[in-house]
């Protein structure tokens, strides 16, 4: 890979806790609905490996541009699969990202999908992630606010939720909890829950 254009502003949760999934160097690491987040540059530059999911192609281009990479491009599936060396995203509804297409995983930092989907969808989400990752260890954010003040995404998750998605695979732990400065999207104050989830 050449080098890559790093970027300051990835999800300071990932810097702070992601020690807590304890992972070796070289891991792969998942991030469902990653869009064109900074977060995996800094996981690549950190030496891991990076899988990914997203629905846009534009943002998948624009990540590619943003690490100064060209990706090969394929289809798997009904996927497109961008990869380079140490990444692989695939584009597309992630509902058709199987185990089989995406391999092993070693971890999953969700620092934007279970907050993006509507309440009906979140029960199939999980379910779906913790399957096609053969139960990996999650690094999970989640936001907690008064919905009647501002409509998601992201939308407000309870820890009361959270433990109904995923007790029943998990061992889950409250790692932090702090306020989201100035608010959710300058709107609404909000409060930042991060979770670790482990066999």
């Amino acid at each position: 890979m050449t080098s890559l254009s790093i970027k300051t502003m990835q999800t300071p949760s990932l810097v702070q806790h992601f020690d807590a999934l304890e992972l070796q160097p070289g891991s792969r690491v998942f991030v469902p609905l990653c869009g064109k987040t900074r977060d995996i540059h800094w996981l690549l530059t950190n030496g891991y490996r990076v899988a990914g999911a997203e629905l846009s192609k534009i943002a998948i281009e624009q990540l590619f541009s943003d690490l100064q990479v060209i990706p090969e491009i394929s289809t798997e599936g009904p996927l497109e699969h961008f990869s380079a060396e140490n990444i692989d995203i695939y584009v597309g509804n992630l509902f058709d990202l199987s185990k089989e297409i995406l391999g092993p995983i070693d971890a999953v930092f969700d620092r934007a999908a279970l907050v993006a989907l509507p309440s009906e969808t979140r029960v199939r989400y999980a379910s779906h992630i913790t399957d096609i990752t053969n139960t990996a260890p999650q690094l999970l954010i989640c936001y907690v606010y008064d919905q009647s003040v501002m409509e998601g995404p992201p939308f407000s998750i309870c820890d009361e939720e959270v433990i109904q998605h995923y007790q029943g695979v998990y061992r889950l732990t409250h790692v932090a909890s702090e306020d989201v400065a100035d608010g959710l999207k300058g709107i609404c104050p909000a409060r930042e829950n991060i979770w670790l989830l482990k066999k």
